[in-house]
């Protein structure tokens, strides 16, 4: 039986801060840290980033009671700087991420593979409060 194409997913903000900025908060392990999360209750002890077409990332996402904690992972297909990332996760399915200036703001969408576990509603908004997670740290950095 053929597999049927993935549901594709879309969430976007536009953070208050040059491209610039926002590229550094986005891929730095150290920024990782600070923002990947989609709730209080969750954050990101570790992080590692080879920001390079074939390099690898890892996020390690817990809850902070100790309770569950997964590693998030893949492969840079594409790496275009201050533009945009692609990437392939560790189950085969596709990110893409694109930061469109916008004078001094930047416009983030990020478009991805839903898995088949979880509801697409249920992807979207984990997806998109993680999102709204970096936004609110981007614009609280002392610049």
């Amino acid at each position: 039986m053929a597999k049927t194409d993935p549901v594709t997913i879309t969430v976007e903000t536009v953070v208050h801060s040059p491209v610039e900025k926002v590229w550094e908060y986005w891929t730095d392990p150290e920024h990782i840290k600070q923002w990947n999360n989609a709730s209080d209750d969750w954050h990101t002890p570790y992080a590692e980033n080879d920001l390079k077409v074939g390099g690898k990332f890892v996020s390690r996402m817990e809850a902070k009671d100790g309770s569950f904690g997964f590693d998030f992972g893949g492969v840079y297909d594409e790496v275009s700087t201050n533009e945009s990332i692609a990437y392939t996760m560790g189950d085969g399915r596709k990110v893409k991420i694109v930061f469109l200036r916008q004078e001094n703001d930047t416009r983030i969408i990020e478009s991805f593979d839903a898995e088949e576990t979880n509801t697409v509603e249920m992807q979207q908004a984990g997806w998109q409060a993680i999102l709204d997670n970096f936004k609110k740290y981007a614009e609280s950095v002392k610049k």
